[in-house]
């Protein structure tokens, strides 16, 4: 499924198999996850693609033939991850210290490489990971985007409190924490709070009773609606819907030295607020893309929590129906396409 111009309907189309040169590999396709990112590209918000497009960044597949140099790494037959970052340079003074994520001269599957809307994609051996067991590709799918992209966010979150160990720290056990927008991201990262002992605020629209049950269903302490505040100040928020308006209120929720991340590629135009709501060393911060040792991290914790998704399939002939409904919030968790 081809995007010719953003805000068009996509293009079913025939498009020859590609081989891949030295450093790459080839992946057939057996499902590909639906991220609010994907709407960005499609709609226009990012509004550098590279025309026409494949999109699609949460592929999942198998290796079906090996370019110079990856057989090794990766052989034949590996069931492997395609996540937005579809690589580097690798020598920027960013990638040395490993922040390819910041690097500038990054490329991003579904946005500057085609992606995994179709039955063949191509891949960065370095930036194409090993699934774990325990997980069908329907499944799996959705923690190469709201997973990865999510857990960095949490472990950024995290690392920003004060005198706080990390992501599996024992410090860090009983912190109040809040989701503004409960998608596929914070459906994940839900599980992944509750795991390591969080008490976990979902914050939805407002008269939106299926998300607020959606997420008490995973475990939430509460569901509130965005405009409401809790009932006690949290030490850390999330913002994954990408409504800049929820910044102001997101601050107002935390306490005095929490934080508040912004986990989105893309957001809305954030409104002034009034400096008594950033004051008393609460942060804002922003989240972009992921990094390797992301990836690495978070599909080896994901199989021992675990964590479940919420999937719904649709057909690969079905992408803008999929991408509709994704837009509208017709579903819970995440949609996959299935070649």
């Amino acid at each position: 499924m081809v995007l010719d111009q953003p805000r068009r309907p996509l293009r079913a189309a025939e498009l020859p198999i590609p081989s891949p040169g030295p450093g790459q590999v080839l992946v057939r396709v057996a499902a590909c996850g639906l991220c609010r990112t994907d709407l960005h590209v499609v709609d226009g918000e990012l509004d550098r693609p590279r025309l026409p497009l494949v999109p699609g960044h949460q592929v999942v597949g198998r290796i079906a033939r090996n370019g110079e140099g990856t057989a090794d790494l990766l052989p034949p037959g590996t069931r492997v991850g395609v996540p937005w970052l579809g690589g580097s340079c690798g020598c920027c003074r960013f990638c040395a210290d490993g922040r390819e994520n910041l690097c500038e001269s990054a490329v991003y599957t579904g946005y500057q490489r085609d992606g995994g809307f179709a039955e063949y994609c191509l891949a960065d051996a370095r930036y194409a990971f090993p699934l774990p067991d325990g997980y069908d590709d329907l499944q799996v799918a959705p923690l190469l985007c709201a997973g990865l992209i999510g857990y960095r966010a949490w472990r950024l979150t995290l690392a920003a409190l004060p005198e706080r160990g990390g992501p599996d720290s024992d410090s860090d056990r009983g912190l109040g924490v809040g989701f503004f927008g409960f998608g596929a991201a914070a459906h994940i990262l839900c599980q992944v709070a509750r795991h390591a002992g969080h008490r976990v605020h979902a914050f939805v629209k407002p008269g939106d009773a299926r998300a607020a049950a959606f997420a008490l269903s995973l475990g939430a302490a509460a569901a509130l609606a965005a405009d409401r505040p809790p009932p006690r100040p949290l030490d850390a928020a999330i913002i994954f819907a990408p409504v800049g308006e929820l910044v102001p209120a997101a601050l107002r929720a935390v306490d005095r030295g929490g934080v508040v991340t912004c986990a989105g590629i893309h957001m809305s135009d954030i409104p002034t607020f009034p400096y008594a709501d950033l004051w008393h060393e609460r942060r804002l911060q922003s989240v972009a893309n992921l990094t390797r040792r992301d990836a690495v991290e978070f599909l080896a914790l994901a199989p021992r929590i675990p964590v479940r998704t919420t999937v719904h399939p649709y057909p690969l002939a079905r992408a803008d129906e999929a991408l509709a409904d994704l837009r509208l919030g017709r579903f819970e968790g995440a949609a996959v396409l299935i070649p």
